[in-house]
C-alpha cells in the first residue's frame, strides 16, 4: 500500500503545461524574471540554468518577478530561460523516521526516500486556539534536573537559551534519547556541515536515530533553505501529530532562523527597524512556536524545545526576547558552571517551567520550593564564601545552604536516574545524604 501510495504521488508531480520566463536583470544577488509575474507568487519557486540553479520568488512588481538564488549565480546571463516550479510541498510518512532529509524532503544519507501520501504545506496554520487540548503529564527525560526542579510535560514548549560551546547540542541529543515520545523530529538549522554526521552517529547515536526525523540545512547553503529548515521541520511533526502520535520537536537553532529571514526580507525591500532585525521577525517567530504544543481532540501533541544562541548570554537581545514571551518555560545554559565542569551547565535560578505548581504534587512542589531556595542563598553569598568573609554560625539559613550546595549541584549534573525515583534523590541531596543510583553529567 505505501509503494501504491510512493506511485501516487509522483503521478501528482507530473505537469501538464510548463510556465517559463526570461532573465531581465541580475543585481546584488538578486534575480528580476519577466514574463512571470502574472501566474506566479510570492513564495514560488524558479528553476534557472536547466535546473541548475533553484530561486524563490521574494517580491513581485507589474513587470517583473524578483527572485534570491538558492546559490552562486555565476554562469546566469540576461535572457536565461526561468521555469516557474509553483510554491513547493512536503509530504513525510512513516519511512522518513530515521532518516536525513533537506528542506525539499530530499534524501542526505544516500538512500532513496518515498514520499508520502498526504502533500503538506510549509507554513500551515496551528490548530484553532479554542480546540486545542491543555498541557500533558510530565514526561521522563532521563535528566535529573528536568525531572524535578525544570520539569516537561507533554505539550509544552520551552526555550534553550545558551552561548556557543556550553553544551548546548550535548543537551539536545540527551533530550531527544531520553524524553518519552512516539517520533522526535529535529530541525538543524544552519550547522557547520561537519558536524551532521557527528551529531547523528555520535551524539544522537543509533538509539536516538531510531526514532528520529532529521532535517538539515547547513551553514553554506542559502537562507532561502535555511528558514525553509524550520518549517520543513515543523510540518514533518505535524504530520506525526495529526496521525494521533506524540512528538518531540527539537530546533537548533531559533537565531539562525531568524538570521535566514532577516537576510530574504531586508533583500526584499523591508527594513531593519528592531536593533536589526525587521519587523516580520516577530510574527515569523511566534507563527512556528504557534504551530507546536498541545493538538485537538483526537490529534496527538507537538513538545517542543526551541535552542536559542545568546550572546554574551544577554537574554534581552531580540530573538530570546520574542521567543521567550511565547513559550511555557525557559531553560538558560550558563558558560561559568560549564567551565567548571558541570554538565548540563543549566542555570537553575534562571530558568523557569511554567508547567509549575500543575505537573508536581504538593509535596515535590515544596522540595523545589526547599531547593531553589538553598541555591538562591548560596549565589547570594557566593563571593563572600568564596573570599572567606562568611562566618559559619551567623545564619544558620544559610549554613545549611553552604552544607547542602556541593550535593545540589551534583543532583542537577545526575543523568539517567533510576525512572521514577528523581524527586527522591533531590530530597537526599537535600538532607546531604549518599547518592542513590545515577550516574554524573
Amino acid at each position: 500500500m505505501d509503494r501504491i501510495d510512493s506511485i501516487a504521488a509522483r503521478i501528482r508531480d507530473l505537469r501538464v503545461s510548463r510556465h517559463f520566463g526570461r532573465v531581465a536583470a541580475i543585481r546584488a544577488g538578486l534575480v528580476e524574471v519577466g514574463g512571470l509575474n502574472h501566474i506566479a507568487s510570492v513564495g514560488d519557486r524558479v528553476a534557472l540554468l536547466d535546473g541548475v540553479l533553484s530561486g524563490e520568488i521574494i517580491a513581485l512588481d507589474p513587470k517583473h518577478a524578483l527572485v534570491l538564488p538558492e546559490g552562486p549565480t555565476d554562469g546566469l546571463s540576461i535572457g536565461t530561460r526561468a521555469e516557474l516550479l509553483f510554491r513547493p510541498l512536503i509530504a513525510p510518512c512513516d519511512s522518513w523516521i530515521g532518516r536525513i532529509v533537506d528542506p525539499l524532503g530530499r534524501p542526505l544519507d544516500g538512500r532513496p526516500l518515498r514520499r508520502g501520501a498526504q502533500e503538506r504545506r510549509y507554513r500551515s496554520p496551528p490548530p484553532p486556539a479554542a480546540s486545542r487540548r491543555r498541557l500533558g503529564a510530565r514526561l521522563d527525560t532521563g535528566l535529573a534536573v528536568f525531572d524535578t526542579l525544570l520539569p516537561i510535560v507533554r505539550g509544552q514548549r520551552i526555550g534553550l537559551f545558551a552561548g556557543s560551546g556550553v553544551g548546548k547540542s550535548t543537551l539536545l541529543s540527551a533530550l531527544a534519547r531520553g524524553v518519552t515520545a512516539d517520533v522526535v523530529v529535529i530541525a538543524m538549522v544552519g550547522e557547520r556541515g561537519r558536524e551532521l554526521r557527528e551529531f547523528v552517529e555520535t551524539t544522537l547515536g543509533p538509539e536516538g536515530m531510531a526514532r528520529a526525523v532529521v532535517v538539515a540545512a547547513t551553514s553554506d547553503q542559502s537562507p532561502l533553505m535555511r528558514r525553509r529548515c524550520a518549517w520543513a521541520a515543523m510540518a514533518v511533526a505535524e504530520h506525526f501529530r495529526d496521525e494521533g502520535r506524540h512528538v518531540l520537536f527539537l530546533a537548533d537553532s531559533i537565531t539562525r532562523f531568524a538570521e535566514a529571514h532577516r537576510e530574504i526580507a531586508l533583500a526584499s525591500g523591508e527594513a531593519p527597524s528592531y536593533r536589526g532585525f525587521p519587523p516580520s521577525t516577530s510574527q515569523m517567530i511566534m507563527a512556528l512556536a504557534e504551530r507546536s504544543g498541545p493538538g485537538p481532540e483526537g490529534a496527538g501533541d507537538i513538545t517542543a524545545i526551541f535552542s536559542v544562541l545568546v550572546a554574551g548570554s544577554d537574554m534581552e537581545e531580540p530573538v530570546a526576547d520574542i521567543l521567550r514571551g511565547v513559550l511555557d518555560g525557559h531553560v538558560v545554559l550558563d558558560r561559568a558552571i560549564a567551565e567548571r565542569g558541570r554538565f548540563p551547565a543549566v542555570d537553575v535560578l534562571r530558568s523557569v517551567s511554567r508547567s509549575l505548581p500543575h505537573a508536581a504534587t504538593a509535596a515535590e512542589n515544596a522540595l523545589i520550593g526547599r531547593a531553589r531556595s538553598a541555591l538562591g542563598l548560596y549565589a547570594e553569598s557566593e563571593l563572600m564564601i568564596k573570599a572567606g568573609l562568611y562566618a559559619p554560625g551567623s545564619d544558620p539559613r544559610l549554613d545549611e545552604a553552604v552544607r547542602i550546595q556541593p550535593a545540589l549541584d551534583g543532583f542537577v549534573a545526575l543523568q539517567s536516574p533510576e525512572a521514577g525515583h528523581s524527586f527522591r534523590l533531590l530530597e537526599d541531596a537535600l538532607a546531604n545524604r549518599a547518592r542513590p543510583a545515577g550516574r554524573p553529567g
